[in-house]
């Protein structure tokens, strides 16, 4: 594109400045994560979801197709969470994806059609969006059907929330065949359960082994581990249904968030001990009085039933951990008169170990769990007597003493804040290479996003495809940063380099947008509508592409008010744009 199509009044240039420092972005915020969880009493409310299989083991580690088509619909709609830390299988689906939607305009229209739905059902912003998706995915029959599986007064309300969107979902899998996608891959599924199968099996084994319990103690219930590498290894959606648990996850390195899972377990292990003995429960209501002012759920603070498995949870969950003190052990070939020498160091050691457990259980006892010290001092007699917890339980609830512990709690300073929940637990991302250039383009050091693109950039054809797609992004920072910097000439080539180059939707979408708008601020309609026109026919599935494309087909793009191409280009006096006029900030997802 010749560069005299872009010689722009410098008020025009600062105008598409304001624009070119929004940050275009595939990393998105990891500190409001969440995940659904559900511990109320183990009865029927809702049937059981279709990767139950009553015939199946009672726990068992399992894939689902009808939640990887949703989970890869998801993928396809913006849905970025954890990507960089997601296993390489997730990268190749969306690949496959992306290659189905280039040669297919019905395939983009699908994927438009279900994008919108899921733009116009966002709630939250957070992860509470997603599990909404995974909830009805549980309850859809396999390809091509993809049909929910009850009637919807059967369902999760969470489910039904979003029930509309299955015919679009068989439509999408349909026009990228994702089924023929699933069966490829299929054996890199298989690969990442195997890599945590062992260590779930440990867990499982571990805690039944804690509990001396069986894991089929219960008949009839199952507790379900469903592996899914499209989702987010930072978050877990565990969820209970009836008499029914099922946890779906993603890994990080073949490890996933063992804790979180195990905590799921415990709930499938514990519940039906406590709720079977609900009406003794009862006796400890004067507690929830106590609590009132505690940061909890409000289903806490109004169940002593809910409080009580929570309580006796995080009791085993302070008695098991990892304290992060080394066991004493022992040396070899001691000799006796040096035996109360190691036998004082192995009990520093005991020392230590147990003051760590004690600060969590007094952390949880501020929480508002305020049965916690109760159960974990109940749980060191159970752990010196053979007998099962499903034998001790009702010792345990019946002993209790509810007016000491009614004392102690009313003595107690709650935290002014609820931790997170543990389902919901994940560290912030640190930001470094192209996400961090574009977090400091946002902030509008445009020299510090330009410093870090510029080493990502790349002359060569015969890079893999990782440093080519770098490339591409590396160059559309770069030409942000040239709008900034008032060289409308080198945006211009930097962005047709990021077309030429990149196969990402968004990219390219963008790029196609940003240069039909400086051909609008230079007076070149007629190209600049064939730019939007592009833009349209690469489109990403996002509403905001969508409308800056349709707006600039219709009217070209004047920032400035009262701007037209006749306008002089000499003032160069403090501009005022337009509001309405400029455009969303490429992340800025519609409400």
């Amino acid at each position: 594109m010749a560069s005299r199509q872009f010689s722009l009044s410098a008020k025009l240039v600062c105008t598409l400045c304001l624009v070119a420092a929004s940050v275009f972005s595939h990393a998105q915020s990891s500190s409001s994560q969440q995940s659904s969880s559900s511990s109320g009493p183990p009865v029927q409310r809702e049937k059981a979801p279709s990767i139950i299989d009553p015939a199946g083991p009672t726990v068992s580690l399992i894939s689902s197709e009808p939640v990887f088509v949703m989970a890869s619909a998801l993928n396809a709609c913006g849905y970025d969470e954890g990507l960089e830390d997601s296993a390489p299988v997730r990268k190749k689906v969306r690949d496959e994806i992306n290659g189905a939607l280039a040669i297919s305009e019905d395939a983009r229209k699908k994927r438009d059609a279900i994008c919108l739905f899921i733009a116009q059902h966002r709630l939250t912003g957070s992860e509470h969006d997603i599990s909404q998706y995974i909830s009805l995915a549980l309850y859809l029959s396999p390809p091509p059907d993809l049909e929910t599986t009850v009637e919807l007064t059967e369902m999760p309300p969470d489910a039904t929330q979003v029930a509309e969107i299955a015919p679009l979902l068989k439509d999408f899998s349909a026009a990228v065949d994702l089924h023929g996608i699933w069966l490829t891959l299929r054996r890199s599924y298989d690969e990442e359960i195997n890599r945590i199968h062992d260590p779930l099996t440990q867990m499982i084994v571990g805690t039944n082994f804690y509990l001396k319990m069986p894991a089929s103690t219960y008949d009839g219930r199952r507790f379900v581990v469903v592996m899914e590498p499209m989702l987010s290894p930072r978050a877990v959606n565990a969820r209970i249904y009836g008499a029914d648990y099922v946890v779906v996850t993603s890994a990080v390195d073949g490890k996933i968030r063992m804790s979180d899972v195990r905590h799921t377990y415990l709930h499938y292990m514990i519940e039906p001990l406590l709720y079977s003995r609900s009406n003794a429960i009862d006796r400890s209501q004067p507690i929830l009085k106590t609590i009132r002012e505690a940061p909890l759920e409000f289903r806490f603070r109004s169940d002593t039933v809910a409080l009580t498995v929570e309580c006796l949870i995080k009791a085993i969950e302070a008695r098991t951990m990892d304290t992060g003190v080394p066991d004493f052990k022992m040396p070899a070939g001691v000799d006796r008169s040096e035996m109360p020498k190691y036998e004082g160091e192995r009990h520093q050691v005991e020392l230590k170990q147990e003051a760590v457990r004690q600060a969590t259980v007094r952390h949880d006892t501020t929480q508002g769990f305020v049965l916690t010290q109760y159960f974990y001092d109940s749980l060191i007699q159970f752990e010196k007597d053979p007998a099962s917890l499903r034998d001790t339980i009702g010792e345990m609830v019946y002993s209790m003493d509810v007016d000491q512990q009614v004392n102690r709690a009313k003595h107690l300073q709650f935290d002014a804040e609820a931790d997170a929940d543990v389902l919901s637990r994940s560290k912030p991302r640190k930001l470094e290479g192209l996400d961090l250039a574009e977090a400091k383009l946002q902030a509008g050091d445009s020299a510090s996003a330009a410093n870090l693109a510029r080493p990502f950039i790349s002359e060569h054809n015969g890079d893999s495809l990782q440093a080519t797609a770098d490339s591409a992004r590396a160059n559309f920072v770069l030409a942000r940063v040239a709008l900034l910097n008032k060289n409308p000439e080198e945006a211009a080539g930097r962005f047709k380099t990021t077309i030429e180059a990149s196969k990402d939707p968004r990219l390219l979408a963008w790029s196609h947008i940003y240069l039909a708008r400086m051909l609008d601020l230079s007076c070149k309609r007629d190209e600049a509508v064939a730019e939007y026109k592009e833009a349209l026919e690469t489109r990403d599935g996002e509403q905001d592409t969508r409308i800056a494309a349709e707006r600039g087909v219709k009217t070209a793009y004047a920032p400035v008010q009262g701007h037209s191409c006749q306008d002089d280009d000499a003032d160069d006096t403090d501009p005022k744009a337009d509001p309405k006029a400029d455009p969303k900030s490429p992340t800025t997802k519609p409400q």
